[in-house]
Order: structure tokens, then sequence, then C-alpha cells
């Protein structure tokens, strides 16, 4: 049996979270690995995006799926920057493969956005990375597109400079500023989001009962 009704209205929540290495961008884990669960503890609360568990820094999550698919969708093209730590000092001409496209080995990348900067004032990690005193290291800025799987790791190490350390500081509009590893705070979402999250927004639900269970059916 099926009745048609009119879901209610809810404010939809958008939260910032800066993801501290080791932990997995999941709220379940088999192996009893840390997940955002142990900081989180939200109900119904999931990530827009991923960020590998060797990865650090910025993490939006909602409770909307079409919020959620607008700022993780490749096909939205939302930029993302990240402060990358590598092995050695890239060259103008490394650089330049960065900014012009890389080929990997599941297609070329997008144009990046790549310029060396100073030492962002950013948190210890723990552990720490590992250090060669023989070689030096630096930090780029890199802002991309794209989402590939370990897509950052995998541009530095094809220009000679492996990714020693990797933290994403930028989605959008949205940045980490000072906001500590572990921690969040809630986010208003943006008029323009907001007006697509309207117009797309169903008006009317319905209730599918499947034995014993109800749930909604869009």
């Amino acid at each position: 049996m099926q009745a048609s009704v009119i879901r209610p209205s809810k404010k939809s929540r958008l939260l910032l979270f800066n993801k501290p290495y080791g932990v997995l961008t999941q709220f379940t884990d088999q192996e009893g690995r840390q997940t955002l669960k142990d900081f989180i503890n939200i109900p119904g609360i999931y990530p827009a995006g991923r960020l590998d568990r060797d990865s650090e820094g910025l993490l939006l999550l909602t409770d909307n799926g079409q919020l959620q698919n607008l700022i993780a969708s490749p096909g939205h093209k939302m930029p993302k920057t990240y402060w990358v730590q590598v092995e050695g000092i890239p060259d103008s001409q490394a650089l330049d493969h960065l900014r012009t496209g890389i080929v990997l080995n599941d297609g070329p990348t997008l144009p990046a956005l790549a310029e060396i900067i100073d030492s962002p004032a950013v948190w210890d990690r723990v552990p720490p990375i590992r250090e060669r005193k023989s070689v030096p290291d630096c930090w780029i800025q890199l802002t991309i597109k794209e989402g590939r799987n370990r897509q950052i790791r995998r541009m530095t190490a094809a220009i000679g400079h492996p990714t020693l350390r990797l933290i994403r500081c930028q989605i959008g509009a949205w940045k980490i500023d000072d906001l500590q590893p572990g921690h969040w705070h809630e986010l208003e979402i943006p008029a323009s989001l907001k007006d697509k999250l309207n117009k797309n927004s169903p008006k009317r639900v319905k209730w599918k009962t499947s034995g014993k269970h109800r749930h909604w059916k869009t």
C-alpha cells in the first residue's frame, strides 16, 4: 500500500571538518581503524567527497544528497586546493607540466594551478613525515577540478617529486583557516547552492512499504 504525502521540510546541514592523518573518510570500519564516527556523532550525515587515509585537511559533510552531489561530483568542477609537501624542488618546467596537464595511466589530467609557496603555518603531523637530510623538500599549492584516485600524489610523482604530505585547504569558497585537526563546525549553505537545491527538490514523495519497513521513495 502506498500513500502520497508531503515530505516535512527541514533545514539541510553542512559541516566543515579538518580530517586528521590516518582517519578513514567513512563512518564504519571492520578493521577497527579510526573513522569519522570518532569525531562526528550526527546521524544521517555523510561526506561530500573523499580524502585518502594518509591525507589531511578539509572535508565537507551534509545530510542532503543533492548538496553532496553539487560539492563532490566532478561534473560540477568545484575547485579543490591542496598544500603539497614534496621531495626536492620542482623547477619551472616541472610546474608547467602540472599547469598544462599530465598524462597518467588513466588519461591526461586537466590543467591545474600550481606554484611553490612558503611553508604554511599548519599543525604537526602525527606521525611526522619521513625526512631525508640529503634531499631538500618544499611546498606546492595545487588547485584541481578533478577527483581521481590519489590524483595529487600521482601528479607530483610524474614530475619526479613524490608527495611527502598532503593537506586539502580549500573546496570552492570554503577554507580550512585555523580549524584544528579533529574539529568541525557547522556552515550556512550559500544562497547560490540553496537556489539550485530548491529548483531540483522534489515536492512530493511516497511511502514505500516493503515487509515490515517503510522508507521514502522519491
